[in-house]
């Protein structure tokens, strides 16, 4: 118990004056509205327009906790009631979307400074402005901070809950765990690990309290089974998130894409060096504090290695602003034209690759590749309805439901449309040629003249353990269906092409 009295006390009297606390939060929040203010009015991209986005318009339109227009699934409604609530004052739109989950992103920075004031007490210069920085131009939490989509909302409350339980303020730890399951359910790994803590530490009591956020993510699991007769809300959601992810080999390559885009990826692997340096001389990650916190950055990273099909680099978003903290005190620790030069390099990687698209797959939503991908269905859209009017379009995912759906922002009015699984060469061959009046092709995923995955070793592993297929060609998609080409734009290494019925058909 002395541990959290000396440790509360102290949080106490270095808490600091509100005014002080909202000045900080109002520049975090102005800062990310300007660095962001072009895409405001930026459409729904991917899992945003397939899920989230429908599932708060549900709740928002019809009071459903469980989604109706977009496919149930484990994932709680704390997101999707935000919004609602947000649109419940301001209205539906775009932007009011944007500018919500910005505004959540800037309590996310304001926690992730406070936290690195917390873990840097014993270090010089002012470490707290270096991790903000880092993180605010950090390409994933860049593009994260603007998405209606779980985990940078899963990284304010991660942060939040690892600061009050730092601050010895257990019961807000728990509550504040409890918020982060019912926004993202692999969050129940941090009030697992801070229980852990406390059991360590012979503190059983306030341990106790860290049943209340299983308990809220219980209950949310029961309303789930009850609306659809399934506890993860559907099985094939439960299949492709547990029963396929957990297999060695998958398991192993998921650990290496994480370890790769922590450790490498981004220009990580000079803060790195700072930190094995700091580590071997310093000592500075020893504390108590600092212990806490990496055991939830290793807890998250292997829960999200072994759970979820799609090893998708936005699930690591809860670990950033720890990674830049341990960077920005390894720097200040050893003050010299080395660190400061490492520091410049890091921010300067950082915003490099913002933009710069690597010559191997990633998601788009890793930097702006996302924004040339809703620009392009943007216009396709935008060439559908004013060139092909009531005419049926043969699509596959996302595109589908972005025609589909006005309210995503890529059409004015609802088009017709049939959808496909995907873009293979099987999926389409399944397709009737006389069926076909519009056909629309773009590029879902990186693909290079030069690509990795078509190596004869790496192809078989991506073939016998994740189904890998590259999508049909230009050439082929006209030959199998009989259309031509009318239409196609293209933007950095991504396009979407429009085909119909060829005239001699």
């Amino acid at each position: 118990m002395a541990i959290a009295t000396e440790t509360g006390g102290a949080a106490r009297r270095r808490r600091g004056r509100p005014e002080t606390h909202l000045f900080f939060f109002a520049a975090f929040a102005l800062l990310l509205l300007l660095v962001h203010f072009p895409f405001l009015d930026l459409p729904f991209y991917w899992d945003e327009a397939g899920q989230f986005v429908p599932a708060a318009l549900d709740l928002y339109e019809r009071g459903a906790w469980v989604p109706e227009r977009a496919t149930p699934n484990v994932h709680p409604p704390g997101v999707m009631a935000y919004l609602a609530l947000v649109w419940r004052v301001f209205g539906y739109s775009i932007t009011a979307t944007r500018v919500a989950m910005l505004a959540a992103a800037a309590v996310g920075l304001w926690l992730a400074f406070l936290l690195a004031i917390r873990l840097c007490r014993k270090v010089g210069g002012a470490p707290a402005f270096s991790a903000v920085l880092l993180l605010t131009v950090s390409p994933l939490f860049y593009t994260q901070s603007m998405l209606a989509q779980l985990d940078m909302p899963a990284m304010l409350l991660t942060v939040c809950a690892l600061l009050l339980f730092l601050d010895g303020r257990v019961r807000a730890a728990a509550l504040a765990s409890a918020a982060l399951v019912l926004v993202k359910e692999t969050g129940v790994v941090v009030p697992l690990v801070l229980a852990a803590w406390l059991i360590a530490e012979r503190r059983p009591k306030e341990a106790a309290w860290f049943v209340l956020p299983l308990a809220a993510l219980a209950a949310w699991l029961a309303v789930l089974w009850k609306a659809t007769g399934h506890p993860f809300g559907n099985p094939e959601f439960a299949r492709y998130n547990l029963a396929f992810a957990v297999h060695p080999v998958r398991i192993l390559m998921a650990l290496a894409r994480r370890c790769f885009y922590l450790f490498v990826e981004n220009f990580h692997w000079v803060g790195w060096i700072a930190v094995l340096a700091a580590w071997r001389r310093a000592r500075i990650y020893s504390s108590r504090p600092w212990r806490v916190a990496i055991s939830i950055a290793v807890a998250q990273v292997l829960a999200v290695t072994v759970l979820g099909g799609a090893t998708l680099e936005r699930y690591l978003l809860p670990v950033l602003p720890l990674l830049y903290i341990a960077f920005a005190a390894a720097w200040s620790s050893f003050p010299s034209l080395g660190t400061r030069v490492g520091k410049v390099v890091t921010f300067a990687g950082l915003v490099f690759c913002l933009f710069w698209n690597p010559p191997y797959p990633q998601p788009f939503e890793n930097n702006l590749a996302m924004v040339d991908f809703v620009r392009l269905h943007e216009w396709a859209g935008d060439f559908l309805e004013r060139n092909l009017p009531g005419q049926t379009v043969t699509t596959a995912w996302p595109l589908w439901v972005e025609l589909r759906r006005p309210t995503l922002g890529y059409v004015h009015n609802k088009l017709a449309v049939r959808e496909i699984p995907s873009f293979r060469a099987a999926d389409v061959g399944a397709l009737d040629p006389a069926s076909v009046e519009v056909f629309v092709l773009f590029s879902r995923e990186w693909e290079r003249d030069w690509d990795l995955r078509r190596a004869p070793l790496v192809s078989g592993l991506m073939r016998r353990f994740y189904g890998y297929e590259p999508q049909i060609t230009p050439a082929a998609l006209e030959r199998r269906l009989g259309v031509e080409l009318v239409a196609r734009r293209a933007e950095r290494g991504q396009w979407v092409a429009v085909y119909r019925k060829a005239a001699h058909r």
